[in-house]
């Protein structure tokens, strides 16, 4: 094991950064660069064929990384909405297959995997429908809508012995594995608490997507859309910002708090809180949404430290993402540059207040320390900040896509299962809990289960 000190970790950062393949060899994450030429070592009958199950944006995203990972083709796509399946034939080929009933998909005997791009109603019925019908699955986060949606998705996973692997990315990122192995090393010492946030400011970033003109009951495919969730008439907003209501999504939590504790969770190897209490409200996008777009949450976790999230979607804040994990020998930053550590070595020496004392007594106290705390001990200076940066042009989404892909190859747990992934929502989510309850919540981090 590498001993992170700050020499060695900044020499091995400068020749890290230059190179994805140099990275490859963190234990457990097989890396390749989205633009080394692999499909040569490929067998043909070792091809993957895969179907998209939800053609939206992030369904449509995910694809068209996926087909990059050589070995992977794309042979059918399902959407309630007709003009989703158009583009995906303008985009993927007029040979795909397309259908609004995506059992029809999973009854074909050429698809590997499909790759859930839906709302987060469908997550749970639509994988494990595909993994009885004997598909892999990569799901999109949150993996869970519901609680009882993680048990059930786990189950199923076990008992068909389908991989199922959820598309919260960082767990396959370089900089987030450089990371999880600094804070191992101690490099800042003792995790005291992990700040992290995600603010947005447009209009797009609160989930206000476009509704396109022929959106109606002839071009959507509204009952079969709306599944388990409650039957009212048609909306072409709740079809396609679903995002903005509970019946369908799982607001900021499951959007973007469920990407930190995925990042928290795979850096510390925390199964997750034990304890939360979260406050939120609707602030500024009062246009029907029964979502919050300002949600702060507090977690305590056993080992020892404690989590504070927000998002905040009012419109006129800065703009990003990031996470500080504060240690008491430093802090290491994560961030849309890389990762940065600062050390702050503690001082060895208490120090001393003596001004309002006898003077004699100050001489007497002065000299006891200084006797047993030599002259220097107590002056420590700050070290000059490390960084690791990606190399240029890093997707951590294709690393996924490519964990995920030889896993289905090989049969080789995935990086991110079902477990995790039930973990990472299940942590989210009890940010909705307690904003709900207007009450701290409890949960058993080990047996995933709400205990109040």
């Amino acid at each position: 094991m590498v001993i992170w000190n700050r020499r060695n970790f900044l020499r091995a950062a400068g020749a890290v950064a230059g190179s994805v393949s140099a990275a490859s060899a963190l234990p457990g994450i097989p890396l390749l660069s989205a633009e080394e030429p692999e499909a040569k070592n490929i067998a043909a009958n070792d091809h993957v064929q895969i179907a998209l199950i939800g053609a939206g944006w992030q369904g449509s995203g995910d694809t068209s990384v996926a087909i990059r990972v050589p070995g992977v083709k794309l042979v059918a796509a399902a959407d309630c909405y007709d003009g989703r399946l158009a583009h995906a034939k303008e985009v993927w080929g007029s040979d795909i297959f397309t259908t609004r009933d995506y059992n029809e998909i999973l009854a074909r005997k050429d698809i590997d995997a499909v790759i859930i791009g839906t709302p987060d109603h469908w997550h749970k019925q639509a994988s494990i429908d595909a993994m009885k019908a004997g598909k892999d699955v990569y799901c999109e986060k949150p993996m869970i809508h519901l609680y009882d949606d993680g048990p059930a998705m786990i189950e199923a996973s076990r008992q068909t012995n389908r991989i199922l692997q959820v598309g919260s990315q960082r767990v396959s990122n370089i900089v987030y594995a450089k990371a999880k192995e600094i804070l191992a090393s101690g490099a800042i010492g003792k995790l005291n608490m992990v700040t992290a946030y995600w603010d947005r400011n447009s209009s797009l970033g609160a989930w206000n997507y476009t509704v396109p003109p022929d959106a109606s009951t002839t071009t959507c495919d509204w009952p079969r859309w709306l599944g388990t969730a409650p039957k009212i008439p048609f909306n072409s907003e709740h079809f396609f910002q679903w995002r903005k209501w509970k019946a369908y999504g799982s607001g900021v939590a499951g959007d973007l708090f469920v990407h930190l504790f995925s990042g928290i969770h795979f850096i510390t190897g925390s199964n997750g809180p034990t304890r939360a209490m979260a406050t939120g409200a609707i602030r500024y996008w009062k246009d029907g949404r029964d979502a919050n777009d300002v949600v702060l949450g507090l977690f305590d976790y056993r080992e020892g430290f404690n989590v504070s999230l927000h998002v905040n979607f009012v419109d006129g804040g800065e703009e990003g993402e990031g996470f500080t994990f504060a240690g008491s020998e430093g802090t290491m930053t994560i961030g849309s540059d890389g990762l940065t550590i600062n050390h702050v070595p503690r001082q060895t020496a208490p120090g001393y207040m003596v001004g309002t004392f006898p003077e004699a007594m100050q001489k007497e106290i002065i000299a006891a320390y200084d006797e047993k705390y030599p002259p220097g001990v107590a002056k420590q200076s700050l070290a000059a900040a490390e960084k690791y940066t990606p190399p240029k042009g890093y997707s951590d989404s294709y690393d996924h896509f490519k964990n995920f892909f030889a896993s289905v190859r090989s049969r080789q747990p995935v990086v991110e299962d079902a477990t995790f992934g039930y973990r990472a929502a299940g942590a989210a989510l009890l940010s909705n809990l307690s904003i709900d309850r207007g009450q701290i919540v409890h949960w058993d981090p080990d047996a995933m289960k709400l205990l109040s």
